[in-house]
């Protein structure tokens, strides 16, 4: 089978740049091929709000075999500081390390959603210091989904993205979070460029879609390594505009 397996960090350029939706995406298309797939959130902050979680939405969407939460946090802020403000236990590295392996002995691929960009503190070493999704990739040796915005500033910010990744010997690829109805000049260029490390786009609002009309589209909105059957960057942009 060709596309990526075990362990896959799932982060972004920033936050609220579709990695939820992306998330869900992935996880449909790798159970339309037929794979086992888990879906682990390390740190869900905002809680207070009542709102559901990243992964009831993804398996809402999804339906993937398991969905965990391995920590929460009333306040929307990033999980390291949300747990000081609620004075509650930070997540643990080796923690997390240890449940996403777990679930990859019984998963054939296992999706890990951060929380906002690749360098937000997520919680605590044992040492004291802070760590990020970036540190629990290299962690455990799993490539990464950069889930990236459409419009203007984005090829700044997905270049600083891979290249943190690539200084760390972390395998990463592109998926455009929010791909518009309507696209203009500036999402054509950023397309061309992205092109190179592209992986996947999915359309705006594909998180408000019927949860059955989802997981029938997730696969073309992906390339072959995440499950899609998306393979002609040209021929997909002939058949949107």
């Amino acid at each position: 089978m060709s596309g990526w397996q075990g362990p896959v960090l799932v982060t972004g350029t920033d936050t609220e740049v579709g990695k939820t939706v992306v998330t869900a995406a992935i996880a449909a298309a790798a159970q339309a091929a037929g794979l086992r797939v888990a879906v682990i959130k390390p740190g869900q902050t905002g809680t207070a709000t009542g709102d559901p979680g990243d992964v009831d939405s993804v398996t809402r969407l999804a339906a993937p075999s398991t969905g965990r939460t391995l920590a929460s946090y009333p306040d929307p802020l990033a999980p390291l500081a949300a747990a000081r403000v609620a004075q509650l236990e930070p997540l643990e590295l080796y923690t997390a390390v240890d449940a996403i392996r777990e679930e990859a002995e019984k998963h054939d691929l296992v999706l890990v959603e951060g929380a906002g960009g690749l360098l937000v503190p997520m919680g605590l070493r044992p040492s004291g210091e802070p760590w990020t999704v970036a540190d629990l990739a290299v962690s455990l040796g799993t490539p990464a989904v950069v889930v990236a915005r459409a419009g203007l500033g984005t090829l700044n910010h997905t270049a600083l993205t891979l290249e943190a990744l690539e200084r760390r010997g972390v395998p990463a690829g592109v998926v455009i979070g929010a791909w518009p109805a309507e696209p203009e000049l500036v999402h054509w260029t950023n397309l061309t460029d992205l092109v190179p490390n592209l992986l996947g786009a999915v359309p705006m609002g594909a998180g408000a879609l019927d949860p059955g009309v989802f997981r029938r589209s997730a696969p073309g909105w992906l390339t072959p390594d995440l499950y899609g059957v998306l393979d002609d960057w040209r021929a997909w942009a002939e058949e949107i505009s």
